[in-house]
């Protein structure tokens, strides 16, 4: 039997959801998303990207976009998580007060018990250290983003296959078919909107050097490749019939 979860949703979620649903970044923020490089990697949960975005980030030419968060910090294998780190932890006031200001490309409430968002502040700091700025990022903040600065990179990173995707989930200790089940879900409705914009370029994460080398040539001003990119759409197409098919059997 699985354990219930204790939530706790946000305490000013009606506040929030008031502000997010007209958002529009102030003009120094906007002066300054316009003013420098940006890549976005959208995905799947367990495609790689966290792991590409560090292998980029250690070769020295991208600055990783530390995000905000409204939520509490929490021990990861007996480590708590730190200021700067995995995010900039703020207050519900504080994140509140910034998107009131404008202060933020892009934020989202996640499962009405935080949010989370991109602070102008981090865009300053890529700026200065005259590097690409660097971030994962849900659907909905790559929508928002594209409609800001169109000609942002952003990146939908695949699993090379529904077997490979499938062990790296259950790795990550989601074990049970109903919790698999929830992630799938999501994936599937992740992929089958990128698949209806045609703001993504889709890269296949077969071995993650070779990926991360991928986007940072299209970072660099690669040409698109329509061929790569239709393999790209048709293993994503893939994919879904898979979960479809996965989900079915539950």
């Amino acid at each position: 039997m699985e354990k219930t979860k204790q939530i706790t949703l946000l305490k000013h979620l009606d506040e929030f959801e008031r502000v997010l649903s007209n958002y529009t970044p102030s003009k120094h923020c906007l002066q300054i998303l316009n003013s420098l490089p940006l890549v976005l990697l959208a995905g799947p949960t367990a495609a790689g990207r966290n792991t590409l975005i560090n292998i980029l980030v250690q070769a020295g030419h991208y600055h990783y976009i530390v995000s905000d968060t409204t939520r509490p910090k929490r021990t990861n294998n007996g480590v708590m998580e730190q200021d700067g780190v995995e995010y900039w932890f703020k207050t519900e006031e504080e994140v509140l007060e910034g998107l009131k200001n404008g202060d933020y490309i892009e934020a989202a409430v996640i499962h009405e018990q935080q949010v989370s968002g991109q602070n102008i502040a981090q865009l300053e700091a890529a700026k200065k250290a005259d590097k690409i700025a660097i971030n994962e990022v849900q659907n909905d903040g790559a929508a928002n983003i594209h409609r800001f600065k169109p000609n942002a990179l952003i990146v939908f990173l695949l699993p090379p296959s529904f077997e490979v995707w499938m062990d790296r989930l259950r790795r990550r200790g989601s074990t049970t078919n109903a919790e698999l089940g929830r992630r799938l879900k999501s994936a599937q409705d992740e992929i089958s909107d990128a698949l209806t914009k045609d703001y993504y370029q889709f890269v296949i994460n077969h071995e993650i050097h070779e990926a991360a080398r991928a986007v940072d040539e299209l970072a660099h001003g690669r040409e698109v490749d329509s061929g790569k990119q239709q393999l790209g759409r048709d293993h994503a197409e893939q994919l879904l019939v898979d979960v479809q098919l996965f989900l079915s059997s539950l």
